[in-house]
């Protein structure tokens, strides 16, 4: 028996056979228990934020259930691969973006997305872009020695700064703020000096009145107008906030009670199952509902720190830090323009709120963080 337990340790260990079949299913239980608590919280919230509506919680469902196979798929396929087709993905998604400024289908007044052929859902390539643009910089960075010389630094911001910058012409402000901000993490997880990062805020302030005049667009402008004075546009560009931070201010500790929201249910708030379903949990479920969700957000994140931290690779650890923190980025943007400390970039609550590509794309870099996880050599494994 002792001979037996030696040549397979997990032989008379259930905690290491269950550790085997995770490893040998490539996913990570801790971070996938997460997301199922967190999806699971979700739906939940978004039956009262949809007005009781059935039909869009079986949709949302259904959208995560494609979320969640694409995860699984993810999951599967090595670092390895990643890192050899990171440069010819980058390439096809910035060729993408050209088409669709050229030919794209516009909607709201946005021209974001493709049409395919053969009756295929429209494509959205900017939503790829916020995994192709961490792999790409991830895959030139770690071709040289770390941390980078200065102009590694200025090639691998360049990769970010192309498509950011094609996004923002179609415009989508809040998407190539994402996509340039998981480039923008490669660079400074790959060790970049203070002098450099110095650099790199003085050139960002130097460049914030350029693209006040010269770049952002009226609406962009009236955002930011309306985030400073709220008040200036009660019944127009101001009607958003304000009953948002109403429908927070009123939840006070424990809230109204699930389906009791007054702001969201009497149809003050807009987008209550969208961008703004975090100020419907507030009213509901007030501060002590808050707290469990970021504290369900907080564990996801430091469990991805955590993934990426112990990667093998350059590669790896600097791909699993970018997506861990964009994710972080996604709720910090999302929560600070509902409770008006942030402009509204229409960036929604991650895996929270309705829709299905900003979810497929975000279990897609999971998917990939489980790869990164459960890929691991033997050594340290």
């Amino acid at each position: 028996m002792a001979f037996k337990t030696l040549l397979d340790p997990t032989a008379s260990n259930p905690l290491g056979r269950q550790r085997t079949i995770w490893m040998t299913l490539h996913l990570d239980p801790i971070l996938l228990a997460l997301l199922l608590v967190l999806v699971s919280c979700g739906l939940f919230v978004l039956y009262s934020g949809a007005d009781r509506n059935l039909e869009v919680v079986k949709a949302q469902g259904i959208r995560l259930a494609i979320a969640f196979v694409v995860m699984f798929v993810f999951a599967q396929l090595d670092p390895s691969v990643y890192r050899r087709w990171a440069p010819w993905l980058y390439v096809a998604g910035v060729l993408s973006l050209v088409a669709v400024l050229v030919a794209g289908v516009g909607a709201k007044g946005a021209q974001r997305w493709l049409d395919l052929p053969g009756g295929l859902p429209r494509f959205q390539p900017s939503e790829l872009m916020k995994l192709v643009v961490p792999m790409t910089t991830a895959w030139y960075l770690s071709r040289h020695f770390l941390p980078p010389r200065f102009r590694h630094v200025a090639v691998g911001l360049a990769i970010v700064l192309l498509p950011m910058g094609l996004i923002i012409d179609q415009p989508d402000l809040g998407t190539s703020l994402l996509v340039g901000l998981a480039g923008i993490f490669v660079v400074f997880f790959a060790g970049i000096s203070w002098k450099l990062i110095a650099a790199f805020v003085a050139m960002v302030s130097v460049s914030a009145p350029l693209m006040w005049f010269f770049v952002m667009r009226d609406y962009q402008k009236q955002r930011v107008l309306t985030l400073l004075n709220p008040q200036s546009d009660p019944l127009g560009a101001g009607w958003n906030i304000i009953q948002s931070k109403t429908a927070i201010g009123s939840g006070g500790l424990e809230g109204k009670g699930w389906l009791q929201g007054t702001q969201s249910h009497l149809e003050f708030l807009p987008e209550s199952h969208t961008d703004f379903i975090v100020a419907v949990l507030a009213e509901e479920f007030g501060f002590i509902g808050m707290l469990a969700l970021l504290t369900v957000y907080f564990l996801i994140i430091l469990r991805c720190l955590y993934i990426a931290a112990t990667a093998q690779d350059s590669f790896s650890r600097l791909v699993a830090g970018a997506l861990a923190m964009t994710f972080f980025i996604y709720v910090f943007v999302n929560i600070g323009m509902v409770s008006g400390i942030l402009p509204v970039v229409g960036v929604p609550l991650p895996l929270v709120s309705y829709g299905g590509t900003s979810s497929v794309t975000l279990m897609a870099a999971f998917g990939v963080l489980m790869s990164v996880h459960t890929h691991r050599r033997m050594i340290g494994a």
